[in-house]
């Protein structure tokens, strides 16, 4: 894969949490590198309740990570 991931440090909270948001696609692409696969997955998981809640952690643990990266953008 290309390098993506240059800094953790972004300048607002908004960016921040755009960040855990890239983080964490990425990290179902790494793990799952075929698209058309993905594709075919996501109408399944879009629709099911704990699969949006499970992703909304992962989100909010990379959101926790980016935080403390950037002090708590104090």
């Amino acid at each position: 894969m290309d390098k993506w991931l240059t800094s953790l440090k972004t300048n607002t909270p908004q960016e921040g949490f755009e960040l855990a948001i890239k983080l964490s696609q990425m990290g179902v692409q790494y793990t799952q590198p075929s698209e058309a696969i993905r594709n075919r997955l996501r109408p399944k998981y879009s629709r099911n309740a704990n699969s949006l809640i499970n992703v909304s952690q992962v989100i909010a643990i990379n959101f926790h990570t980016v935080a403390a990266a950037n002090d708590y953008w104090k």
